[in-house]
């Protein structure tokens, strides 16, 4: 697949088959991520993959109780809103079940950490495009990332004590099969060229 066409033609996926990402394809996906660009080629993206069933849903439960513990009155943002009323009702999984949860932590007091945190996700998600992978940013990390009992967590699968996470992306085969590769019909990010 042609780099356009892998960017143009990647899409959310928000239900994966249990099926484990194979090594090579994960090395793959983590070296366009490390590739990616960098305020000042500082290079401090933190990539913590993870793929182990426990760990993961320690991370779910830990997410789980802080979302419920929110109140969605005070937030604007709807998918913020919306996670917190799932997390109150229970059962919420904020990872899809995806095997494998790529979390992209960085410096707390570097002013560049979301960009370039931002840069490596997207380079993940359209290598995992190309790779006839699923992908799906994932916030909810990112939301939380001062929340004590998630930062605790996160720090003993070995984020360091002055970094946060800044996002996060789920990856692995599609359960539906792969995506529909057209293009999407746009209803917004207006452009306006000035010559």
């Amino acid at each position: 697949m042609e780099a356009i066409e892998a960017l143009l033609t990647r899409r959310s996926t928000r239900n994966y088959k249990p099926n484990p990402v194979e090594q090579e394809k994960l090395d793959t996906l983590l070296e366009a991520a490390r590739q990616a660009p960098s305020g000042s080629n500082n290079q401090s993206n933190h990539f913590i993959v993870i793929s182990s069933r426990a760990a993961l849903d320690e991370l779910i439960l830990l997410t789980r109780k802080a979302l419920s513990g929110m109140d969605p009155e005070k937030v604007v943002y709807p998918a913020l809103k919306n996670a917190i009323n799932l997390s109150k009702k229970g059962g919420y999984v904020f990872c899809y079940n995806a095997p494998v949860l790529i979390v992209v932590a960085n410096k707390k007091d570097y002013g560049n950490n979301m960009a370039d945190c931002s840069c490596a996700l997207e380079n993940i998600m359209v290598a995992a495009n190309a790779l006839d992978l699923g992908s799906c940013w994932i916030n909810q990390l990112r939301w939380l990332n001062e929340e004590p009992g998630v930062v605790e967590h996160m720090q003993k699968l070995g984020m360091k004590e002055d970094e946060r996470v800044y996002g996060a992306v789920i990856v692995g085969y599609p359960a539906d099969g792969l995506p529909k590769r057209n293009l999407m019909p746009q209803k917004g990010n207006e452009v306006t060229y000035i010559k």
